[in-house]
């Protein structure tokens, strides 16, 4: 099982460390490349429920950043989530989060976290966010940076509540948020 954990996150680890020697310049490119690439692979370790695998898979991006915009368009070029599309939309309003499988809020928007919250309550999206604490405010996995190194926090009973299942490996991958 760690064998195959490795293989499946060893392309992210090689983008961590090249992001790390990456010059100044080229760093929000190298972090959005990375924080893409997690995004991507939480849809293979969380399930979602059966009436959520019909048509599109939706990523909606609450911020700005044109860099990490780009690597999930990439992506979503190339990449399907069991049957379904792989769909990224810049969010602007957010009545739009209703509609997403998953939700990522940029640090600077992260005080839109409630409000996300409200729009998102029952139905079954992941809330990701990029601020430290917001694991504990309602976020079901924070990205934070833990020894130079890019991680995730992850609070399973915030996934739970959406309905969301979450495999062992990813909980055993991340910084427990009780």
């Amino acid at each position: 099982m760690k064998k195959l954990l490795l293989i499946l996150f060893l392309p992210l680890l090689f983008v961590g460390v090249c992001a790390m020697v990456a010059p100044a310049d080229q760093g929000e490119e190298a972090n959005a490349k990375i924080k893409a690439i997690y995004i991507y692979n939480f849809t293979k370790y969380i399930e979602w429920p059966d009436d959520y695998k019909q048509g599109n898979f939706v990523v909606g991006v609450i911020g700005n950043s044109a860099a990490l915009l780009g690597e999930l368009n990439k992506m979503a070029s190339t990449k399907t989530v069991g049957a379904q599309k792989f769909e990224i939309k810049s969010i602007s309003s957010i009545g739009d989060v209703a509609q997403c499988h998953i939700v990522y809020i940029l640090n600077e928007s992260s005080a839109q976290l409630p409000d996300v919250i409200g729009k998102t309550k029952g139905k079954s999206a992941l809330i990701v966010t990029d601020k430290d604490g917001l694991a504990t405010k309602g976020s079901a996995i924070n990205f934070v940076i833990v020894e130079n190194k890019q991680k995730i926090e992850l609070n399973k009973s915030n996934i739970e509540k959406y309905k969301l299942k979450v495999a062992a490996q990813l909980v055993e991958m991340a910084v427990a948020v009780k």
